[in-house]
């Protein structure tokens, strides 16, 4: 039983730090069916590898009660000979949990910085049992970001013609923090196996939606993970209901900061003028099938049905509230079978790779990015610029140094300052110049235009920066937006 978690980042040697395993050393622990290890077969700056070996011991393990039959009464030689020390399983997500609960937990007391901090990383699983073979891989890692190389496993090598195992061998690669790939490992590992090696009790809803954390919800797969990984329908239920209350109080809280946004920018109309710009950039494109990633309620979809030049529109959205409304918004349910079938709207997070999101015209990014946060940036520019991909992308972004003039930040600024005096949290006032409570940033046009240099760089686009909105001859326009396009000069 064997992973290997490999980083290519600068300082490779860093993860050693995020791991809490000195790369001189070997660390080993009892994990009750036997003993886990961890070395670094390789720690230079270029290149560190980090490989966990779990040693099962099925001796022991047959000896536990009722490890000889089955429930039906029968013996059996299961206990005895069984893929338990060679295939990856819930025993190695029991070993990671052993090994590297600090970097699950998100700790590093050394260096704190390292913990939000994405790296190059590969994982490599030589043999994992999957029940619905590579497919199912594919379904769980590559909306997660991963590059998934995934191969079956040949029953006997010597003898091609009895064909392929039930096991694969897998290859991750992403660009991820440590923790959250830890977790992915940690959830999804008895997932695939689908077959839990210990009692499933009402602490593993907690585990479940604690180690899920925030991606498990917006998760296409969500309910297909919760079911494998619970396995009894009462605790599924329980989880599910759980996952679906944690969106609705996101929701909320969503709803309550886009109306203080709305208010702030209302002096300006800048909703109007955003829609007509990205409008005109659409249209400038020639239209097509277009998608809309975060379309909110829809108020832009609606303008997009109604051009001309727009052949199909979709609308992507994390929350099933905002798409609910949506929905009431194109009138949906009135529309005709075939006015149908060219306004879809389906549930989706910028995040993660989703098929459904390819072979689109063009591609709306309207004030989405700084919902992301920072740590997720270089994830989201990966799936909006080569796996989503479309020949025109349209994004928008507020311009944080037009925020001085709008009245009310200022004033919740000023309020913000004295309560920080009297506390003593002078960091806090930050959060107050920005136009929305969900806002991880907001870029000056200096950064924008930097982000916008280097995603061109990077992923073959070329692009054009305007601004939205009344023009300050100090601060600049309100609203700046992008139009990237694939390899064509404009």
């Amino acid at each position: 039983m064997l992973l290997s978690l490999t980083s290519t980042t600068t300082d490779a040697t860093d993860l050693g730090f995020v791991l809490h395993k000195h790369p001189e050393r070997v660390r080993s622990v009892d994990v009750g069916f036997g003993r886990a290890h961890v070395w670094y077969p390789e720690a230079t700056t270029e290149r560190c590898t980090a490989t966990l070996f779990v040693e099962v011991d099925p001796v022991a393990l047959s000896r536990k009660p009722g490890g000889t039959r089955k429930s039906g009464g029968a013996a059996t030689l299961e206990p005895y000979v069984n893929d338990r020390p060679y295939a990856a399983s819930s025993m190695l997500s029991v070993a990671l949990g052993r090994l590297f609960g600090s970097a699950l937990a998100g700790n590093c007391a050394s260096r704190p910085e390292l913990v939000d901090r994405a790296l190059t990383l590969e994982i490599e699983l030589p043999v994992v049992p999957v029940r619905g073979g590579e497919a199912v891989v594919r379904r769980l890692f590559e909306p997660l970001g991963w590059a998934v190389d995934c191969h079956a496993l040949p029953l006997d090598e010597a003898f091609p013609r009895w064909g392929a195992s039930r096991y694969v061998s897998v290859t991750l690669a992403g660009d991820h923090t440590v923790q959250r790939a830890l977790q992915h490992l940690f959830v999804l590992l008895p997932v695939l196996d689908d077959k839990k090696h210990y009692w499933i009790g009402d602490d593993e809803v907690d585990k479940l939606l604690r180690r899920g954390g925030d991606w498990l919800p917006t998760h296409p797969e969500a309910e297909f993970i919760t079911r494998r990984y619970l396995r009894f329908g009462g605790l599924a239920r329980e989880a599910l209901v759980r996952l679906a209350e944690a969106n609705e109080d996101s929701d909320e809280r969503d709803e309550s900061n886009d109306a203080a946004e709305a208010e702030v920018e209302r002096p300006l109309s800048l909703n109007d003028a955003r829609t007509e710009a990205v409008l005109t950039a659409v249209t400038d494109a020639g239209g097509g099938r277009v998608v809309d990633l975060g379309c909110g309620e829809g108020r832009l979809l609606a303008r997009l049905v109604a051009t001309p030049t727009v052949a199909e529109v979709t609308g992507v959205d994390v929350s099933v509230r905002a798409l609910e409304r949506a929905a009431k918004r194109l009138r949906v349910d009135d529309m005709s079978e075939r006015r149908r079938e060219s306004a879809n709207l389906i549930q989706g997070a910028l995040t993660y790779d989703d098929a459904r999101l390819r072979g689109f015209d063009v591609a709306t990014v309207v004030e989405v990015v700084e919902h992301i946060d920072l740590e997720r940036l270089d994830t989201f520019e990966q799936v909006l610029f080569e796996r989503v991909a479309p020949p025109t992308i349209v994004l928008t972004t507020p311009n944080r140094e037009y925020n001085v003039h709008f009245e009310r930040l200022r004033a919740d600024k000023g309020d913000a300052d004295k309560g920080d005096d009297d506390k003593g949290g002078a960091d806090r006032g930050g959060a107050h110049d920005l136009r929305h409570g969900d806002h991880r940033f907001e870029w000056t046009r200096a950064e924008f235009a930097a982000w916008v240099a280097g995603v061109t760089d990077r992923r073959g686009y070329r692009a054009t920066i305007s601004g939205i909105g009344p023009e300050d001859p100090d601060t600049g326009p309100p609203t700046q937006m992008a139009v990237f396009t694939r390899g064509v000069d404009r």
